[in-house]
């Protein structure tokens, strides 16, 4: 079984950030960080480990956040610097402690996120001073690190995963719009994955506007910016979006006959159930066809709430017949908790329902 993440904040790490900032600072409590590090850590999962780290940065560092830069900067640089998962607490200790400094703060954060990532820490930073930032990011653009472009993008998206939700850009993106626009032709394909989930963040909140993206940027388009606008159009493609679906030439109905079957009918927890679709074509010219399936879950009041799931994409021959299968897995997950019950399951043909079939789940 593979080392949980969650380990890489250990008694090891501890003393490694302690001696490193020790070598730059010879009155450095290190005995006191690592007690702080560490205490109960057993107990603490991923995200709890390295808020702890820092508070343990907050319990030993100067109180004045210019003297803990002075010591911070030289522990990221050179032989032996703090890299990877070190620098997690050290970005929050940032994010907490710069805000009356954001300059300074921001140029330790593109030190930073060159060693690991900012993406968590910037955002405090857009919230409280977003002029500065934005202008900072416009420069970031055309950075020579690969690492420092992405975080212009990934530190930006709206609704980062495990990240501060940033509210305003989710109600008005406009902001990042000429950062991404920048973006999306990047050498890198680090960054430019990165612009296509925050373009597929911003599709969750204003499905419009990327329809008009796809509608300028699309034509003539590269083979690495149409890979980048695919990824960026998966949500709404998954709706059904009839805009985005003409835009990818997928928005014709099908033409013809759907099925849908599922196996066994009665499930337990843990277990799967195998889904076998059958599209037949009554069309004199082959169609393309994105199949994708949602299953409607049961929740604790009996209601139902539906997730969308990738399936296929394909080219149906004219007068044919095909049948597509995959298996659905039902084993316990941490982002959803499952309930007892009938689960339909409804099959979408270029984001409109043909056919549907349902199983029932148990828990025991």
């Amino acid at each position: 079984m593979p080392e949980p993440f969650k380990n890489q904040f250990d008694g090891a790490l501890a003393q490694r950030i302690a001696g490193r900032l020790a070598a730059g600072w010879p009155d450095f409590d290190r005995e006191r960080f690592i007690a702080v590090a560490t205490h109960g850590l057993a107990g603490l999962e991923m995200k709890a480990r390295a808020m702890q780290f820092c508070a343990a940065l907050e319990a030993t560092l100067p109180g004045d956040f210019d003297a803990a830069a002075a010591l911070l900067r030289p522990a990221m640089q050179g032989d032996g610097a703090l890299a990877s998962w070190a620098l997690w607490p050290v970005g929050e200790y940032i994010a907490r402690h710069g805000q009356h400094d954001p300059e300074l703060a921001l140029d330790l954060l593109h030190a930073l996120t060159q060693r690991f990532s900012a993406e968590f820490a910037i955002r405090p930073f857009i919230v409280n001073h977003p002029e500065l930032v934005f202008a900072t990011l416009a420069r970031w653009v055309r950075d020579d690190s690969e690492h420092v472009r992405r975080l212009v993008s990934e530190g930006s998206r709206p609704r980062l995963p495990w990240g501060l939700r940033l509210k305003a850009l989710i109600a008005d993106p406009s902001p990042t719009l000429p950062l991404l626009r920048a973006l999306q032709d990047d050498e890198s394909d680090y960054v430019r994955r990165s612009v296509a989930n925050h373009l597929n963040d911003i599709a969750k909140d204003h499905p419009q506007l990327i329809a008009g993206w796809l509608k300028e940027h699309l034509p003539g388009a590269s083979k690495q910016r149409q890979q980048l606008l695919r990824h960026a159009s998966r949500t709404l493609v998954k709706r059904g979006d009839a805009k985005v679906l003409a835009a990818w030439g997928l928005g014709q109905k099908l033409r013809g006959e759907a099925t849908l079957a599922i196996r066994p009918a009665r499930v337990a927890l843990g277990g799967s159930v195998a889904l076998t679709a059958t599209l037949a074509s009554s069309a004199a010219k082959p169609q393309a066809l994105v199949v994708d399936y949602a299953v409607h879950h049961v929740k604790a009041d009996g209601s139902t709430s539906p997730k969308v799931f990738k399936g296929w994409k394909l080219v149906l021959p004219a007068h044919d017949t095909v049948t597509l299968a995959k298996a659905h897995s039902l084993e316990p997950v941490t982002i959803r908790r499952y309930h007892a019950g009938r689960h339909r399951v409804t099959l979408q043909v270029n984001g409109e329902t043909v056919a549907e079939s349902a199983f029932t789940l148990r828990l025991a």
